[in-house]
């Protein structure tokens, strides 16, 4: 079972997310509250996923950052403006998916699966926000030293399916040291701080798809 908090600013979005997920059997939505509200009592809730709207203004996007992480649940955010979420500090602070403010509920539910299991889920509005970001904004991957190798794009590809380090090992025939090694270098090469910005920066640079 799943636990689901809701956060949004309207009272019918609030009702349509609640009655979405009470179709389904695998989540329990363990409370359905404002915007602030739902971000002050993660603690106390539990929810292994926050599903929060993020209006107009940037007030979600800061509350969000300014957490500093302090959030232990996948964030998935409903917005118009998915592009503002596509940042380092949104990824360290907890976002896990971006999805637009007019999702179906079966998309909704997909990613709530997805980011309870550790993904990073980009609906295609969000990932067509990427591929229209200026050339001079790319990072630049010119020196060799910071090209993937063919190995690391493997183990690359296997961290965005979600593969633990053992499962990892397995498929390549190589040690858990060996995994842990090729790991750094990844993070090391794209600036990365964890396994899940690894896995977006790789997709934001056309190094791995998803």
């Amino acid at each position: 079972m799943t636990r689901v908090l809701i956060g949004a600013s309207s009272r019918a979005l609030r009702a349509w997310l609640e009655s979405s997920l009470a179709r389904n059997a695998t989540f329990e939505v363990v409370g359905s509250l404002s915007i602030d509200d739902a971000l002050a009592h993660c603690e106390e809730l539990q929810p292994d996923v926050v599903l929060l709207e993020s209006p107009a203004d940037e007030s979600v996007s800061l509350a969000i950052e300014s957490s500093d992480g302090s959030v232990d649940a996948a964030l998935i955010i409903l917005t118009d403006d998915t592009k503002k979420f596509l940042t380092k500090s949104a990824l360290r602070s907890g976002v896990r998916a971006i999805l637009p403010r007019e999702v179906k509920p079966e998309e909704i539910f997909a990613a709530i699966r997805a980011c309870a299991r550790g993904l990073v889920v980009l609906h295609r509005d969000a990932l067509d926000s990427l591929l229209l970001v200026d050339a001079e904004e790319q990072p630049e991957l010119d020196s060799s030293d910071q090209i993937l190798t063919p190995r690391e794009i493997a183990v690359l590809r296997m961290i965005a399916d979600g593969l633990g380090n053992k499962e990892i090992a397995s498929k390549l025939k190589i040690s858990d040291h060996t995994v842990k090694f090729h790991i750094s270098s990844i993070f090391a090469k794209l600036g990365a701080a964890n396994r899940a910005e690894a896995v977006t920066l790789g997709i934001r640079l056309g190094v791995i798809m998803v």
